[in-house]
């Protein structure tokens, strides 16, 4: 007699985009991402080469774009957070999807490709070209605001717990490549054809990412806000900050991520002239090692994304950190090109394996309700870190180490290196704190029951408390 088992049916694996929901998303947000960093370099030489060409406050409005960028994330990105956890996040990614497809589109119009009957000569002066340009920026930044941490939260919402970090992996895959790709395309595109193409590109992509977001079937979206009580901005805003204080996770990440993007900062502002002076390379050949960070970034966020769960995402998270911070101290000691460029790879391996880990992370720990004010304190926290981190790496550089020659222990120090010493030694610092408080065992998942109650508002104080992770 043979015990059989014909009759189970196996549990279907889940394939390559895990599931037709987080299929549609993923593909509107590569189809997106592309749009926007080809949109993003094309406006930088745009600027720079076409309405700022020959002018002494050339480099002003370039900063202006950048400016411009910067200014919603601090502004409205916390403020933004509150209304995200209070409405659908499909609806809300469908209307800044479709607000940034018109805004984008009606930038075509600064370009004069088209004449405008209401202008003396039909074309748009100088002033308004610059202003509709930091005022496009400004609004499309503004929208992205509401639109990340919507779709982080509906990311949550359709890809079950164990393939978080795999979701997590593809996509950051996804934006790696576009990275590689689309920085050489940017001028290429806007030196043969013009600006209105990227720009035409850009909002076309918006419009993708609208129809295959309208295809999502989502569940039901979690919501601070309970049928029938009045909303108080002031009550929910600071339960998020609430929250990301008490638990232990989320207060672990603000911290380190302020000490970490203070040193890390110091990279990405002087990597230009540490590249030229102690790596002693032509500015030809300086744009492959961000070519080879972003090839090991590919890499490192497949292999990333497929072991997350098996190594553990605390884990993975503390030693990806560590290790991030360990290529950027050996970085600084490098005198020759090629060292450098494997290095590079190697870093951008570590740097993509946190990235993968983070979010399923931050996810694993944060009621649903609580998602968008979580995100949208960590996001301008990273961003305000990195600004004033680049000031300081800056202002060392330019003004208290400018000729500094020094040898310590048989090595020679100079201005650049040691500045990204100092940075790296910052990073490490923040990688030590992260795998004190964390360790390297995962927390435990918030519990369904207190993700529902976290849209009660009365009940917010107590979710605060039971929300913190068992140790």
């Amino acid at each position: 007699m043979h015990s059989s088992t014909s009759g189970a049916i196996a549990p279907k694996k889940p394939g390559l985009l895990i599931n037709r929901d987080f299929a549609l998303l993923w593909t509107g947000g590569a189809i997106s991402v592309f749009g926007d960093i080809i949109f993003d370099f094309t406006l930088t030489v745009w600027v720079a080469l076409g309405l700022a060409a020959h002018q002494s406050w050339g480099p002003l409005a370039v900063s202006g774009v950048l400016l411009a960028a910067s200014v919603p994330l601090f502004v409205f990105g916390p403020i933004a957070g509150v209304f995200v956890d209070r409405w659908d996040k499909r609806r809300t990614m469908l209307a800044m999807d479709a607000i940034r497809a018109v805004l984008i589109g009606l930038l075509v119009l600064a370009t004069n490709i088209i004449p405008l009957p209401f202008l003396p000569d039909g074309r748009v002066p100088l002033e308004w070209q610059l202003g509709m340009v930091y005022g496009v920026v400004f609004l499309n930044t503004l929208c992205s605001q509401f639109f990340g941490p919507a779709r982080f939260a509906l990311i949550g919402d359709v890809v079950p717990e164990p393939q978080r970090a795999h979701a997590m992996g593809i996509s950051h895959a996804a934006q790696m490549i576009a990275m590689i790709i689309a920085p050489p395309l940017a001028p290429v595109l806007y030196l043969a054809l013009g600006a209105q193409w990227a720009i035409g590109i850009d909002a076309l992509s918006f419009l993708g990412s609208f129809l295959l977001v309208l295809a999502v079937r989502a569940p039901k979206s979690a919501t601070s806000r309970v049928a029938g009580q009045k909303p108080n901005f002031l009550r929910e805003f600071f339960a998020g900050l609430g929250f990301v204080a008490r638990n232990r996770v989320t207060s672990t990440l603000v911290i380190s991520v302020v000490v970490i993007m203070l040193g890390a900062s110091a990279f990405n502002a002087l990597e230009i002239y540490f590249a030229l002076n102690n790596l002693h390379v032509t500015p030809y050949l300086y744009g492959f090692l961000s070519t080879s960070q972003g090839v090991g970034a590919v890499l490192g966020a497949v292999i990333a994304g497929a072991l997350a769960q098996r190594i553990g995402l605390a884990r993975m998270v503390g030693m990806s950190l560590l290790l991030t911070s360990v290529c950027i101290l050996v970085y600084a000691r490098m005198t020759s090109f090629a060292p450098a460029l494997a290095l590079a790879a190697f870093g951008g391996v570590f740097q993509a394996a946190l990235n993968v880990a983070v979010g399923p992370l931050i996810l694993r720990v944060t009621p649903r309700a609580f998602v968008g004010r979580v995100m949208a304190t960590i996001n301008p926290t990273t961003g305000l870190a990195q600004i004033l981190g680049t000031i300081l790496a800056g202002y060392l550089a330019s003004k208290v180490l400018p000729d500094f020659h020094q040898q310590v222990l048989g090595m020679q120090f100079g201005t650049f290196d040691t500045i990204l010493t100092g940075g790296a030694l910052l990073c490490i610092a923040g990688s030590i704190f992260t795998i004190a408080r964390l360790g390297f065992r995962d927390p435990a998942p918030v519990e369904p029951s207190q993700a529902e109650s976290a849209a009660t508002p009365d009940a917010e104080p107590t979710v605060l408390t039971e929300a913190v992770p068992a140790e």
